[in-house]
C-alpha cells in the first residue's frame, strides 16, 4: 500500500500544466452540464482536444478515437441545443430488445475493430499500443454507452460505467494520474447518474399509470 502511495504521489509530481488544464476544463464541463448550462460545450471541446494529444503521446490510440467522436457530438450537441432549446426533451425511458442487442453490437464490433486497427497500426507513423485489448474495451463500451445516451435511455450508465472501470487503472499504468482521477469522479457521476434517471422513470411510470385509472 504504501508502494503503491509513493507511485501516486510521484505520478503527480509529474504531472504537466497541460494535463491539469485538461482535466480542470473536463471538471467543468460536468458541472456546467449539471447546470444545464450551454458553456459546457466549449469547455468540454477545449478539453477533449487537450485529452486526444496526451493520449495520442501515451499510445491510447483508441481513447484518442473515443475522444475526436466526443468533439464531433460536442459541436453538434452545441447547435442541437441552440436550435431545440425552446423545444422539450426527449424523455428518459428503458432500453427495449433491439436497443439492447444495438448496443451490445456497437460494444463486441467495436471492441475487435478498435484491437484489429490497434494492433495493425503502421509503426512507421505510430508506437504500436502495448493494451491494445483494454484500449479497444474502454473505447467500444464508451461508444455503446454515447449512442444510449443520445437516445436517452438509462442504460447508457452502465456501458459508460464499464469503460471508466477499466479506464481507471490504464490511465494509471499510463502515467496520467489526473486523467484516473478525473475518471473515479465520472465513475461517480455515472453511477449516481443511473439512480437519478431510475427514479425519474419509475415517477413517469407512476405518473402514467395514475392518469390511466382517473381518465
Amino acid at each position: 500500500m504504501h508502494n503503491l502511495l509513493s507511485l501516486f504521489i510521484e505520478q503527480i509530481k509529474e504531472t504537466t500544466w497541460v494535463q491539469w488544464l485538461a482535466v480542470a476544463l473536463g471538471v467543468a464541463e460536468v458541472l456546467l452540464a449539471r447546470k444545464n448550462n450551454i458553456w459546457l460545450y466549449p469547455a468540454g471541446i477545449l478539453g477533449t482536444a487537450i485529452a486526444i494529444y496526451l493520449l495520442m503521446d501515451v499510445g491510447l490510440y483508441a481513447e484518442s478515437i473515443l475522444n475526436a467522436y466526443y468533439v464531433v457530438m460536442s459541436i453538434y450537441g452545441w447547435w442541437y441545443w441552440i436550435k431545440r432549446r425552446n423545444e422539450p426533451p426527449v424523455k428518459i425511458s428503458r432500453s427495449n430488445k433491439t436497443e439492447w442487442m444495438i448496443s451490445l453490437a456497437i460494444a463486441v464490433i467495436g471492441w475487435v475493430f478498435f484491437y484489429v486497427l490497434l494492433k495493425n497500426l503502421p509503426a512507421k507513423y505510430f508506437t504500436p499500443s502495448n493494451v491494445p485489448v483494454w484500449d479497444a474495451l474502454i473505447s467500444s463500451t464508451a461508444w455503446a454507452g454515447m449512442w444510449l445516451l443520445a437516445r436517452r435511455k438509462i442504460e447508457n450508465w452502465i456501458f459508460l460505467n464499464i469503460s471508466n472501470l477499466f479506464a481507471i487503472p490504464i490511465l494509471f499504468y499510463k502515467h496520467l494520474p489526473m486523467f484516473a482521477l478525473l475518471t473515479i469522479f465520472l465513475f461517480v457521476i455515472a453511477f449516481l447518474g443511473y439512480f437519478d434517471w431510475g427514479k425519474t422513470i419509475k415517477s413517469e411510470e407512476s405518473r402514467v399509470k395514475t392518469k390511466g385509472v382517473y381518465s
